[in-house]
């Protein structure tokens, strides 16, 4: 292509790591055009210099705003080549608007099988996976029903959502008349029967073809139901080591959702007793928090340039190495902890990468503060956590 590759970005200084994808695009020479209802100046000195050109809208949620900007960089600069967020929110706005403007990636018809947890359930099971028992409900009559079906304890969440927000750990039919009354009475939702165990998930990025150039997992110290509900601590990890298994089935997964030239979080439960896997939900986008940088920590590469690589030439370059297992610690302002942030990285000071302040609005998982650290053995890793935890 003679000209440079037409990439505009939705909202992209939300959340703050991701400004890197900016950057990494600009150094390789595409015009970077960003829309947000952001004021200009509010955005880090980084960013600005980092996008070709910037379209204020004044609300991200009227559509006619965002078409107009688009059409606006397409007069402008030539056909638009990519569209795209990131951010499981935009995801719906960012494929309504590639149908509109024909560009390459998920269109508005994809949607129903990678935002609705029911059509996702049908997608797994077409591909012979088995998935945890449950349906969408259409009244309280219906849920009663299913409740009695599936047995307590059970889950509830919306058909269409994002994360932990919303969801129902529900153990009784007192419990679940109480749903019934604080329920969203605009959102549908789904019920399943609750499986003992943990979550393990299967991420990383595909090329244009749909070929998974490079995989991560993540682990979990607890389910995020469960730190929310005592607002206490909790630790996320990129291991070394991943199951075969869950390879084998998150490769059938991307194939089945055809993920192309994207980032993919699947998520597992993975069955307490047994460690069988059974896919519980897909994301078409990178794992939240700080988890694309980790992957950076864990295989010293670089993954936001290999992401213009893949877009630009349709080739990753980088050799993935797993050198490291890669942890986020929480560190919540409400505990009475023994030992300081100071004195975690003084006892750890090969291990720590950095300190993290996390904003408000992810505090009440993420703590208000996050120690990244990186070990060569998953016993050194738990020893730091312990430390960083331990109270009095």
């Amino acid at each position: 292509m003679s000209r440079p590759i037409n990439f505009v970005m939705i909202s992209p200084h939300f959340p703050a790591n991701f400004e890197t994808f900016a950057v990494r695009l600009r150094e390789n020479g595409f015009n970077t055009l960003g829309i947000a209802d952001a004021p200009y100046e509010s955005l880090s000195e980084g960013l600005r210099n980092s996008l070709t050109e910037y379209y204020r809208v004044d609300n991200m949620k009227d559509y006619d705003q965002i078409y107009r900007a688009v059409a606006y960089f397409a007069h402008k600069y030539g056909r638009i080549d990519r569209i795209e967020s990131h951010n499981e929110y935009w995801l719906e706005l960012d494929a309504q608007l590639r149908t509109n403007f024909n560009v390459f990636g998920y269109k508005t018809d994809d949607m129903l099988a990678i935002k609705t947890k029911a059509q996702m359930k049908e997608v797994f099971r077409k591909t012979g996976l088995k998935v945890a028992k449950g349906r969408v409900f259409s009244n309280d009559e219906d849920a009663k029903k299913l409740a009695k079906e599936l047995k307590f304890p059970i889950i509830i969440k919306p058909n269409s959502g994002v994360g932990a927000s919303d969801t129902y750990k529900i153990q009784s039919d007192a419990e679940l008349s109480q749903f019934f009354q604080q329920k969203n009475p605009h959102v549908e939702y789904i019920m399943e029967e609750f499986i003992k165990g943990d979550i393990i998930t299967f991420d990383g990025l595909t090329d244009h073809d749909g070929n998974i150039v490079f995989y991560a997992s993540l682990e979990y110290s607890e389910a995020v139901l469960d730190t929310v509900a005592k607002d206490g601590d909790m630790y996320y990890y990129v291991p070394r080591e991943i199951s075969p298994k869950l390879v084998e089935l998150g490769k059938k997964c991307v194939k089945a959702f055809n993920v192309r030239e994207r980032f993919f979080h699947f998520e597992f439960f993975r069955v307490q007793g047994t460690g069988e896997l059974l896919p519980l939900e897909i994301n078409c986008r990178p794992p939240g928090g700080l988890t694309i940088d980790m992957w950076d920590y864990a295989n010293d590469f670089d993954i936001f340039n290999e992401y213009a690589h893949i877009i630009k030439e349709n080739q990753f370059y980088s050799k993935i190495t797993r050198t490291w297992n890669v942890v986020y610690i929480s560190r919540k302002a409400n505990q009475n902890y023994v030992n300081t942030i100071d004195a975690v990285c003084e006892k750890f000071a090969p291990n720590i990468i950095s300190i993290q302040q996390v904003p408000g609005i992810f505090a009440k998982i993420m703590g208000e503060h996050g120690i990244l650290a990186r070990t060569e053995t998953i016993e050194k890793m738990r020893e730091i956590v312990q430390f960083a935890h331990q109270k009095y």
